[in-house]
């Protein structure tokens, strides 16, 4: 059992199929199936489950998963060790964060880290909270920033602080720039919000709706959108209100293209975490850019 089929039993688990982990992996579909056939046979069970669409992992890729996972971590932890040490003060850092926490304040923190560090590299990729958390637990970023409380042993979290929440509206909504008493005065608004799907739901994703269940409103009109940016640009063109990280519109209330609206009885927050894998090897200039997100966020 080598490191190459881990990685292409763990990429095709990633990708949900073979043609696609063979374009990830810049090899051919037939020498994906082989590659795993082989590792099948080594286990003397099946991985996956053939089903319409692609493929689910069986009980025996279930175990195998988080053990593969570790093993191709761990040697990335290997890999990086030594180029640090090679390259001295250079290098390259990976980081995923949630995309709405990809603002102004991510922005600071990495101009600093770049004055800091200038000859290292930073690969930045964005995702929902739970796939932040999958990225650093099989070792494919360094670092994450996600929503909410991460408990996997696999990994260490570092609460930051809690990023604030603002309903945005076009700036000709009637209730722009002015104050509400209660949310349950826009329960008949329409609102943007992000999609609901089980089993891929981002954390933050139901703090609308929570907010109005606490005020016994159980339904609401809503528009699933799965971009921030869209969610803004559907607002500013006055399509509905959503409720977003007070930071990410921030460029957008100065240049006049969003408001808010304020709410007497809403206090709402996404509380921030910093990740990193448990016992994983962090290089000086990964340290110093955890460091700068812990002080800037």
């Amino acid at each position: 059992m080598d490191s190459d089929a881990l990685r292409t039993f763990v990429t095709i688990h990633r990708v949900g199929g073979f043609s696609l982990a063979a374009e990830k992996l810049h090899r051919s579909q037939p020498a994906i199936s082989r590659r795993l056939a082989l590792l099948e046979g080594e286990i003397g069970a099946p991985l996956f489950e053939r089903m319409a669409g692609g493929v689910t992992l069986s009980e025996a890729g279930r175990v195998l998963l988080p053990h593969a996972e570790r093993v191709l971590a761990a040697l990335k932890d290997t890999s990086d060790a030594l180029s640090s040490l090679h390259k001295g003060d250079g290098g390259v850092i990976s980081l995923a964060v949630v995309g709405s926490l990809a603002g102004t304040e991510l922005t600071a923190a990495l101009k600093r880290f770049a004055k800091q560090c200038p000859k290292v590299e930073v690969l930045l990729r964005t995702a929902v909270s739970t796939e932040v958390s999958e990225l650093v637990r099989s070792g494919e970023v360094t670092i994450g920033l996600r929503y909410y409380e991460e408990r996997s042993p696999d990994l260490v979290g570092l609460t930051l602080k809690p990023e604030r929440l603002v309903i945005a509206c076009a700036p000709a909504h009637p209730l722009a720039g002015k104050k509400v008493r209660s949310l349950r005065d826009l329960k008949d608004e329409k609102w943007l919000a992000f999609p609901d799907p089980q089993e891929r739901r981002d954390p933050s994703t139901g703090n609308v709706f929570a907010q109005f269940l606490t005020r016994d409103v159980a339904h609401i009109q809503w528009m699933p959108v799965d971009s921030l940016t869209a969610q803004k640009r559907l607002v500013e063109a006055g399509f509905g209100i959503a409720l977003l990280p007070e930071s990410s519109i921030a460029e957008e209330r100065k240049a006049k293209a969003l408001a808010v609206i304020s709410v007497g009885d809403l206090t709402a927050a996404n509380p921030v975490t910093l990740i990193t894998r448990r016992d994983g090897y962090l290089s000086a200039a990964s340290q110093t850019l955890a460091q700068i997100l812990k002080t800037v966020f």
